[in-house]
Parts: C-alpha cells; structure tokens; sequence
C-alpha cells in the first residue's frame, strides 16, 4: 500500500536533523513521564521511533484515504442543514480515519490525551495530510487552537478543552468580520460579561470568512471594551459549540479548498469564557496564533507542491509526443527540474522554521514551571528572533512557489491538465488561496522586512557562510556569498535613499519585497547546499541546490539592477494609480 511519508526521503532527512536532539530533550524534561505513560519515551531513540511510528500512520492514511476522498469531495463539498455544517461524506472519512488512530493533538502534553510531540513531527503530518488534500489539511492543521489554548489559557480552560482534541473534537479560529479581513483591530463582535454567570462572556455579532467555522471548539476574538475601536479593546475568548447559539449562515462557494467549509457565523448571547487577560486578544494571543497558522499554510504550500510535482512527473513519464516521452523535451525536464529545486527549497525553509519555533516554545512551557537560567533565556531569546524573521519568509516564498510549481504541473499537461480528469486541475485551484489567507503575500513583506532592518537575516547568511560544502560545490558556495554582498548593497542603497531629506518615506515599503526576496533566495540556497553537502544524503540535493542558487543568482542581480537605477523621485509616478478611478 501507498504511504506518504515512506515514499518521501525528504521529510524523513529532515526528521534526522541534528537540533531534534535538543528539541526533544527540551520537550521531554529527562524523560519524567516514562513511568506515568506506558508509551512515553524513555530516551532519545524512543522519542524519535515513535514519532516515525506515528508518521507512518499518518501517511498511511493521507495515501489511502484521504487522497483517495479528495475527488469526491471536491465534487459534493460541505453543506449547510439547520444551521449546522455537514461534512462532505469523504471528509468525515477522514476525520474519522484519523481520530480512531489517535493522532489528532499529537503535540498536547500526555496529561490531555496527546502525545506530546515536538512541533516538528506535527508540522511534517499537516505537509503530508495536504499532500492528500489540501482543503482537508485546514481541518486538520486547525488544532493550532488547542496549542494556542495550552499556551495562554487558565488550567482549568485547559483541563476543560484540551481532552477534547484526541477524541475528534474539531477547531475554528473566529477573528475575521465583513468590515475587519486582516485589519483585525477593526473586529466589532461584541463580548459583554454574563450579570447571571460570573466568569462568563456573551458573545454578539458576525464573523465571515471563518475556515471550519462550525467546529466544536471555536478561538474567538471580539470587542470586551465598550467604546474602544481599536486594538487594545481586544480580546480572545474559547466557544464551545455545544452550546448551539452560534449559527452557520452559509458556507461561500469557493475556487478551491472545497472540502473545507468557511462559513459566515452569527452570534447570539454565545456564552464563551476569556482565554488569558482582557485586552491582550489581538496584541498577544491572536499574534501568536497566527503566526503558528502561517507556519501551517507554510507546510500546506509544501504538501500541494509536492502533489504537483509528482502529478507532473508522472504524466511527463507516460505522455509521448512525436515519438518519445515528452520528459525527454528540455523544455519540459527544465521546468520539472526548477519545480523539485522550489519544492525542496520551500522544504528546507519550512523545517528550519519549524525547528526554530520548537525551542524557543519549549523554553516559552518550562518557564510556566520554574525560572529560565541565563543562558536558557538567552537561547530562547535568540530561537524566537529567528522564527519571528523566517515565519513570514516562509510563508511569502512556500504560497508563491506553491501557486508555480502547481502552475507548471498543470502546463505540462497541457490542455488535459484543464480538464477534469485529472488531479491537477484540483490542485492548481487549491493552491491559489495560500498567498491570501493568514496574511497575502504582501503582508509577509511587510512582516519580513524587520528581519532585513534589525539585520536577523544578514547574520544568519553570515552564519551559513561559516558553514563550507563540499569542494565540487565550492562555486555555488561562492555565488551565494556575491549574493549576499549584492544583498547588503541593496539594503545599504534603499536605507540611503530613504533617509535623504526629502525623500518618500514609502521607498522602504516600495523595495521591501525586493530586498525580502534576495534574503530569501540566499538563505534557502545555503540550506540546499548544506543538504547538498551530506555524507550519505548529498545527492538527492544537489541538482536542486544548482538550479535554484542559479535561479537565486539571476533574481538577485535583477533586484540589485532596479535598486541601484531607481530614482526615488520617480516613486511618484507609480502613486498615479491612487487618482485613478474604476469605470461602472
């Protein structure tokens, strides 16, 4: 039988990685719950066969079952019966599948009834799982609400919620409005405290666009301050759908993602109880939240990429044209050949991230139990800089690449890739949504560009550097350092120009994504030449590091061409749009 993660050598590198030693010894605490748990690890080697143990199960199911859904229910879809979402048949399959398996809250402590993985693990069966399906990978990448109720809710919420998880309850994040898409402070649901329930909240008001929206237990984010309009009114409370006083509206009829259902909810007197402090929902809470979504929409980019991939490398294999498999047409291994080098590049990037996520969250639980020593807290300090300055990296090039390599697939179909018959067309819908939802593309510039100014990027290039390959890629090793004085020109230029008296304070802005992108390219081409580089795993990287740091090469020295010749007087040009109006 098939298996998703078996076949895919990538991820289980990656799983082997040298930080899952530390990741692991800082998520099992000396391996304390060995004799509470009969299946708590007891070392090192434990933990890790129990997560590929776990993996395997996953996978297993993602090949067999979910994937094997995915047509018909892109083809049936959810639907709406008094008030209530109904799944389509073969997503309640699925979630069914998953949940006999005991999989669902892999990364809660024991004491919840999860198993208390790293994120790592649990990041690689959101990529798996939307290489199945990419609308079904929401559904199950949504117990990010349950990791952020573990992270800032009371005991007592927890011990109430938590347990819920590994028996199949489902999640919803409930933040965007029909006037607050992702200008969240302007969220206008109201929250007034229950006179009759102390303790309690009553919920009024309407959401949209709310991705699973009648899951069991729904992250809310509403106005608990009376008169307030903006962020600091803010705050984050947990539903439980058990309740019933929230109604599902509608379901949109959407380009992809069918399998998904995103709602548009109605709150009536919902009772609802404050996660964490009052006005911290969007400042603190919501921040984290999504933060960790844009690490999910990260893995689902990698999971439809790969998808792709091999739907296209399979149909270039069996497909002939004049006499022979059009694999054998430059023009086609050339573009399969830049898609896997996207595809692992994406890969690399969202495993660092990960990674980085997973010891400064760590460090973020066991200071909830005692005082961090010095070097703990600096360490944490350091971990959570770096995913703060690779998050949205991640998130802007996986949804780009996700969209091209899905793009790629379906042309080297050809006109039968536009047909129903074949999964790619499903794909190329499904993929178009990750450069919009939990932040566009645009917004993860504007996020990104912090690690550009504080200089995160640039001393993480410089730590890479130290890092030498193996002799026969010593010239993409060199073309990764041009690019990165090429990078630190760019960055000195556009600083210069912006800080002229008498410039536009929205040059910065303007070459953001610019100078976002060669960071990029130079960050992800060094982790596949470090891949590249392994003893026994080099080869399987090494066109990909070639093709992509060549690809990088010619992105950089075109970013560099239109900074270097921009005049930034002429930026006001460019804001002649903004006097345009639309014709009825």
């Amino acid at each position: 039988m098939a298996n998703f993660f078996l076949d895919n050598k990538d991820i289980q590198f990656h799983l082997d990685h040298p930080l899952m030693k530390k990741i692991v010894d800082l998520k099992e605490q000396g391996f304390r719950d060995k004799g509470e748990y009969d299946y708590a690890p007891v070392d090192f080697e434990d933990a890790m066969d129990s997560y590929k143990k776990v993996l395997e199960i996953v996978g297993d199911v993602a090949a067999n079952t979910i994937a094997a859904n995915a047509e018909s229910v892109d083809k049936e879809g959810p639907k709406v019966e008094n008030d209530r979402v109904v799944y389509a048949r073969g997503t309640q399959e699925n979630h069914d599948m998953l949940t006999q398996a005991g999989v669902y809250g892999i990364s809660l402590p024991r004491r919840f009834g999860g198993l208390n993985f790293p994120l790592v693990p649990y990041v690689m069966t959101c990529e798996l799982v939307s290489r199945a399906d990419a609308g079904f990978g929401n559904i199950w990448g949504l117990q990010d609400c349950a990791e952020t109720l573990h992270e800032f809710a009371s005991e007592e919420i927890n011990a109430e919620y938590l347990p819920q998880i590994n028996k199949g309850a489902t999640a919803a994040m409930d933040l965007t409005e029909p006037d607050a898409g992702s200008d969240l402070q302007a969220v206008m649901l109201k929250a007034t405290p229950n006179p009759d329930k102390p303790g309690e909240w009553l919920l009024n008001g309407v959401k949209r666009f709310i991705t699973n929206g009648d899951g069991d237990i729904s992250l809310v984010l509403a106005r608990s301050e009376e008169g307030t309009t903006d962020a600091r009114g803010l705050s984050l409370f947990v539903y439980d759908k058990k309740h019933m006083a929230v109604k599902v509206r509608r379901i949109e009829h959407k380009l992809g993602i069918i399998g998904s259902p995103t709602c548009e909810l109605v709150f009536t007197n919902a009772p609802a109880k404050l996660v964490g402090d009052r006005k911290m929902g969007l400042i603190k809470y919501v921040m984290a939240l999504m933060n960790s979504a844009r690490l999910g929409i990260g893995a689902q980019s990698v999971g439809i990429m790969e998808a792709a991939y091999r739907e296209a490398l399979k149909y270039a294999n069996e497909r002939e044209q004049f006499g022979k498999p059009i694999i054998q047409f430059p023009a086609v291994y050339e573009l399969l050949t830049n898609m896997k080098a996207r595809l692992q590049a994406s890969r690399a990037l969202l495993y660092e991230t990960a990674r980085f996520v997973d010891v400064y969250k760590n460090y973020f639980h066991i200071e909830k139990e005692r005082k961090l020593e010095k070097e703990e807290r600096d360490e944490m300090k350091k971990y959570q800089k770096l995913a703060d300055a690779y998050t949205p990296l991640l998130k802007l090039f996986s949804s780009e690449y996700s969209n091209s390599v899905a793009y790629d697939a379906l042309q080297i179909h050809g006109g039968s890739g536009f047909m129903k018959d074949y999964a790619i067309e499903r794909i190329y819908r499904d993929a178009r949504i990750t450069t919009i939802y939990e932040g566009t593309s645009q917004l993860q510039v504007v996020a990104a560009i912090r690690g550009v100014t504080t200089g995160v990027l640039l001393s993480q290039m410089q730590g890479y550097e130290a890092i030498r390959p193996v002799p026969e890629l010593d010239n993409q090793y060199r073309t990764l350092v041009t690019m990165r004085e090429q990078y630190e020109e760019a960055v000195k230029t556009v600083h210069e120009a912006a800080t002229k008296e008498g410039n536009d304070a929205d040059l910065l802005d303007f070459h953001a994504r610019r100078l976002v992108e060669m960071g990029g390219y130079i960050i992800m081409g060094h982790l596949l030449l470090q891949q590249a580089s392994h003893p026994t795993a080099g080869e399987e990287y090494r066109i990909s590091a070639i093709a992509f740091i060549k690809e990088g090469q010619a992105k950089c020295n075109a970013h560099l061409s239109y900074v270097k010749e921009f005049d930034p007087d002429s930026l006001g040009y460019f804001k002649m749009v903004l006097e345009e109006k639309a014709e009825a």
